[in-house]
This record gives structure tokens, C-alpha cells and sequence, in this order.
């Protein structure tokens, strides 16, 4: 057993496992760097659609068509107490009688489960 072709055997595995692990790391930043860009797109992509929605309520919020009346009813309900409690804020912001006793009416809207959103059919051949 000769130690000098040992020793560069050795050497040329450190050496091999060394690149490959650069070249995991460099596979394994460029993946970090990919993800972290898709998720700034379909960040973008939430922002457009929330867009949509507000110009399409905007346009049509008080005629929506079919599968939108309900989202369009949503959000003037919505706008509704929003308007209502922003009143009883202005009301209980006045300077009054001190001995007055408040009573807040608390205003819950009960969550509603997340919607799938409707995709289009596919065309069949």
C-alpha cells in the first residue's frame, strides 16, 4: 500500500466532496431564491385581484351580476355597520354630561367560511 496514493486518493475525495457540496449549496440558494420570488408574485397576483374586486364593486356593486351578488352584498352590509359604528364613535367622542353611563353596543359580524373560488370548466377535445 503505497501512503503517497493513498494521501491523494483522500485528497481528491475531500476535494470531490467539497464541490459537490458547493454545488448543493448553490442549488439549494437558487431554489430559496426562486420560492421567495413566487411568493412576491402571487403576492402580486392577490393585490390584483382584491383590485378587481374593487373596481368590478365599484362599477357594479349595486347590480351585480349573478355569482357576485352575494360578495357584493357582503361588503355593503359591511359598509353599512362600518357606517353605523363610525356614527356611535362620533357620538361617544362628544364632550357630554359626565355622569352619563356608556354602553357600547358591540357589533359582530360572524365570519364566513372561505370560498372556493369558481374555476372555469376545461374544453375537452
Amino acid at each position: 500500500m503505497d501512503f503517497k496514493s493513498t494521501f491523494e486518493t483522500l485528497k481528491d475525495r475531500a476535494t470531490d466532496l467539497a464541490q459537490a457540496g458547493v454545488a448543493q449549496s448553490k442549488r439549494l440558494a437558487e431554489i430559496a431564491k426562486l420560492k421567495t420570488a413566487n411568493m412576491a408574485e402571487e403576492d402580486a397576483i392577490k393585490k390584483a385581484y382584491i383590485e378587481i374586486g374593487k373596481l368590478y364593486y365599484a362599477e357594479k356593486g349595486a347590480t351585480p351580476d349573478g355569482a357576485f351578488a352575494a360578495a357584493c352584498e357582503k361588503i355593503t352590509a359591511s359598509k353599512a355597520v362600518i357606517e353605523t359604528n363610525n356614527e356611535r364613535i362620533a357620538e361617544l367622542k362628544q364632550p357630554g354630561e359626565p355622569e352619563v353611563e356608556v354602553e357600547a353596543e358591540a357589533v359582530e359580524i360572524e365570519a364566513a367560511p372561505e370560498e372556493t373560488p369558481v374555476q372555469p370548466e376545461e374544453k375537452q377535445d
